[in-house]
């Protein structure tokens, strides 16, 4: 089972590939979600050469830095190999 610790926004590395799977509306959501109290659940990220890389949940990250967050929610996880 994976546990969920706080990361540093500021050390997280988006690839384009995350990028481009940004959606402002669903951003807007989570945003105006984490205003009225709610907690997103964690991103997924992987560790990477002195910072973290995204693998999943760009639009809960993006919601965060616009709110001013320094840190969020994130499971670790393995980087896969194909």
């Amino acid at each position: 089972m994976l546990k969920a610790v706080a990361v540093k926004i500021d050390q997280i590395y988006v690839p384009a590939a995350r990028r481009q799977e940004l959606d402002d509306t669903k951003q807007e959501e989570i945003t105006k979600g984490l205003l009225n109290g709610d907690a997103p659940k964690p991103i997924r990220v992987r560790e990477g050469k002195d910072r973290f890389v995204l693998i999943g949940g760009v639009n809960r990250l993006e919601a965060c830095k616009a709110l001013g967050e320094t840190e969020i929610e994130a499971y670790i996880v393995q980087a896969q190999k194909f």
